[in-house]
């Protein structure tokens, strides 16, 4: 387990609160609204045209740049909340809604070597968790797996498409490198980018205010925040032997289950549609 889980029993108190309340629409959308007035992460509203949200360290930064970078109009995005109730009121709204899915050991892994005050087993937990609140409302939206986000990002706004009837641009393969050069300046948090994830900044106006205002965008530092790195790496490798231990042997399985079940469910639904 998570050493400095252990040491800090009021913050593991804090996250696993946190999971549960992000299930119930009626009572974490509100708190949302006030805890994250914009412009990212922005919570679903009147405006909203799209919700992607997913599990942490699912992909879902790097497809929110993937999807914007290929539309001809800023699309009003719902993300980065990482709440069921977001993807629940999507449902319940009608709108468009993307799940992202990642293979469990590897975001588990991720989410708890990027906030070490995570408990692994707490983590295990709140990824099933989180994926079995949102099975009853699995017709309503469509799921890609993180890495079909990276190989083939056209397929999955193809299915948005045709699951809602919408006519979202399709992103070209080479925009997954264009976009993790955007991700690369997230954690300089600069307003412009943010707004432009969300769907609040043209294209344009963001290479535009790029070109002409770089210091807004300056990272300081090797800040890794939304990347993948070497000492990341390092820290899910030393996770590894954690994660088979015996005691998360039942959450474990359970995660591993729901992964499998909504990939199932994606490839079943792609059948359908491909041959209707």
């Amino acid at each position: 387990m998570s050493a400095t889980a252990a040491a800090n029993p009021a913050r593991r108190v804090r996250h696993v609160a946190r999971t549960l309340l992000s299930e119930h629409p009626a009572l974490y959308l509100p708190f949302a609204r006030r805890r994250y007035p914009g412009p990212s992460p922005e919570v679903i509203g009147a405006d909203t045209e799209l919700v992607l949200d997913g599990y942490t360290r699912s992909g879902s930064t790097l497809a929110v740049y993937v999807f914007q970078l290929a539309q001809p109009r800023p699309v009003r995005l719902a993300h980065h909340l990482h709440a069921p109730a977001q993807l629940i009121a999507a449902v319940r709204r009608g709108l468009p809604a993307l799940l992202l899915v990642r293979e469990p050991q590897e975001a588990v892994l991720s989410h708890v070597a990027r906030e070490p005050h995570v408990d692994l087993r707490d983590a295990l937990r709140g990824y099933v968790r989180f994926h079995e609140r949102l099975l009853p409302y699995a017709d309503g939206f469509v799921v890609a797996d993180h890495r079909e986000v990276v190989a083939d990002p056209a397929a999955v706004v193809r299915r948005l498409n045709l699951a809602f009837g919408t006519d979202f641009g399709l992103p070209r393969r080479a925009l997954v490198e264009q976009s993790r050069e955007l991700v690369r300046l997230r954690p300089s948090r600069a307003g412009d980018l943010l707004a432009f994830e969300s769907g609040l900044l043209s294209l344009a106006e963001l290479r535009g205010l790029l070109s002409e205002h770089p210091e807004r965008f300056q990272v300081e530092g090797e800040d890794d925040a939304w990347l993948p790195s070497t000492a990341r790496e390092e820290r899910k490798h030393a996770l590894r032997a954690s994660w088979a231990h015996e005691r998360l042997a039942v959450p474990r399985a359970a995660a591993q289950t729901v992964y499998e079940t909504y990939r199932a469910r994606s490839a079943h639904r792609q059948n359908v549609e491909g041959e209707s």
